[in-house]
C-alpha cells in the first residue's frame, strides 16, 4: 500500500427527517443563499422544511442551477453573493447544485482576474466561503468531498476544481427525499458510484487488501439494492444502502493507498461538453471501451472484480477479466443505461480526434494509472465507443 495522508471533514447528518437539523449547523448570525435546481424541491417537500428549518435566519434565493452546472448561470449567482453580501451558502439538490455551489464558495474569495481561471489554470482552492448541503440526489459524492465539475456551455467545455477549502461543512442525507426521484436519474445515480468506484479500484493490485474490499463492498452493494431502489424508492432500507454508498464511492476513503485512474471520467466530460448527454452515461459509453484497450495493464484487477464482485468463478484470467467487462456492461444495460455513443448521438463522427485534440491543447498527455494513456490512445477508445 502507498504512503497516504487522509482529512475528511464534513459532517454527515443521516437519516429520517434531519433536515431539521440545519438550523444547528449554520452560524446564527449568518446571511444565506439558498442554491437549488429546477425546482422539484418545492414539489417533494423539501424546499418546505428547508425553509422552515431557517425561519431564524436571514436568507435570500437562487434557483435554476442546471445539470452540469452553467458557469454563466453560476456567474449570475456569484452578483447576488457580492450585492447581498452573503455570508454562508446553503446548496440543496444532488451533484449539480452542489458542485455549483462550489464554485461559489471559490469564487467568492477569488481575488484573480475571471473566476474561469480556477478552473483553467487548475488553482487549488484553499480558503472558500463556508457552506452546507442538503442532498436530494445521491449520485456524485460531492456532498462529502471537496472536487467539482463545471461546464461553460459557450466554450463547450466541462473541467474540474478542487482543494481543501471546498469540503462542505456539513451534509444532510435523508433517503426519504429518494421517494420523489424519477427512474431515469436514479439509474444515473447508480451508475455514477458505481463508476466512481470503478475508478479509484480498476487499475492493478498493490497490495492493499482492505481498500480493495471496501470498494468491492460498496460495487456489491449497489448491485444488490439497485433493482430495489428502481422498483421502489419509498423502501427505505435500500434507498438509505443507496444513498451511503454513493457518498462512500467519493468521499475520498477508497482511493488512498492506491493507484487511480480517472481516464473514463476525463473523456466522459467531453461527452457532456459536446453533446449534452447525462454524466453517468458517458461513463457508461467510455468504460468498456476503455478496460478492453487497456486490458493487459487493467486484467488482473478486472479477473479479481469479476470473481468477487460477479462471482464469475470459470475460466483463464483472461476468460474471467472479459467476462467482468461484458457483466459490467451488462448491469449498466439493466439499469436502462446505453453503452454506445451512438445511441445518443448520430453526430458522432470526428467525436474522437476532436476529444484527443483538445487533449493535446491541455497538456493532459499522460492520463491513467500508469500515466500512460496518450491522447491518440484517447482517440483509439473514443472510436471503440462509437
Amino acid at each position: 500500500m502507498n504512503n497516504f495522508e487522509f482529512k475528511n471533514p464534513t459532517k454527515i447528518i443521516f437519516g429520517k427527517d434531519t433536515i431539521e437539523k440545519i438550523a444547528t449547523e449554520i452560524p446564527e448570525n449568518a446571511k444565506v443563499l439558498v442554491l437549488y435546481g429546477g425546482g422539484s424541491i418545492k414539489k417533494n417537500g423539501v424546499y418546505n422544511q428547508v425553509k422552515a428549518a431557517l425561519s431564524q435566519f436571514e436568507t435570500v434565493e437562487f434557483g435554476g442551477i442546471p445539470a452540469n452546472p452553467e458557469y454563466a448561470v453560476l456567474m449570475e449567482a456569484l452578483k447576488v453573493i457580492k450585492d447581498e453580501n452573503i455570508t454562508y451558502l446553503l446548496a440543496v439538490g444532488g451533484g449539480s447544485v452542489i458542485d455549483g455551489t462550489k464554485f461559489l464558495s471559490s469564487a467568492a474569495l477569488f481575488e484573480g482576474e475571471t473566476p474561469w481561471d480556477i478552473l483553467t489554470k487548475n488553482i487549488r482552492t484553499e480558503k472558500g466561503m463556508p457552506f452546507g448541503t442538503v442532498l436530494t440526489l445521491p449520485a456524485t459524492g460531492s456532498e462529502m468531498n471537496s472536487g467539482a465539475v463545471i461546464t461553460r456551455a459557450e466554450t463547450q467545455e466541462k473541467l474540474a476544481m478542487g482543494g481543501p477549502g471546498l469540503f462542505p461543512e456539513f451534509s444532510v442525507l435523508d433517503p426519504k427525499v429518494i421517494a420523489s426521484i424519477p427512474e431515469r436519474q436514479l439509474a444515473n445515480g447508480i451508475t455514477d458510484a458505481f463508476t466512481h468506484v470503478l475508478e479509484q479500484y480498476m487499475t492493478y493490485p498493490i497490495g492493499a487488501s482492505l481498500q480493495d474490499r471496501f470498494a468491492e463492498s460498496i460495487l456489491q452493494t449497489l448491485i444488490e439494492v439497485a433493482p430495489k431502489v428502481l422498483k421502489d424508492p419509498t423502501d427505505y432500507t435500500a434507498t438509505a444502502d443507496f444513498m451511503w454508498s454513493c457518498t462512500m464511492a467519493l468521499n475520498g476513503l477508497i482511493q488512498k493507498g492506491v493507484p487511480t485512474d480517472w481516464a473514463v471520467h476525463a473523456i466522459g466530460h467531453e461527452l457532456t461538453a459536446l453533446f449534452g448527454i447525462d454524466h453517468a452515461r458517458t461513463l457508461a459509453v467510455i468504460a468498456p471501451s476503455h478496460y478492453k484497450f487497456n486490458f493487459e495493464a487493467k486484467k488482473e484487477k478486472l479477473a479479481q472484480y469479476g470473481e468477487r464482485v460477479w462471482n464469475i468463478t470459470e475460466g483463464s484470467l483472461d476468460e474471467k477479466a472479459h467476462a467482468a467487462i461484458e457483466r459490467t456492461e451488462a448491469f449498466f444495460n439493466e439499469l436502462g443505461i446505453d453503452t454506445k455513443l451512438s445511441d445518443y448521438t448520430k453526430d458522432y463522427n470526428g467525436t474522437a480526434e476532436k476529444i484527443a485534440q483538445r487533449f493535446t491543447d491541455r497538456g493532459w498527455v499522460a492520463l491513467g494509472e500508469h500515466q500512460t494513456l496518450s491522447p491518440d490512445k484517447v482517440e483509439k477508445i473514443v472510436k471503440m465507443a462509437y
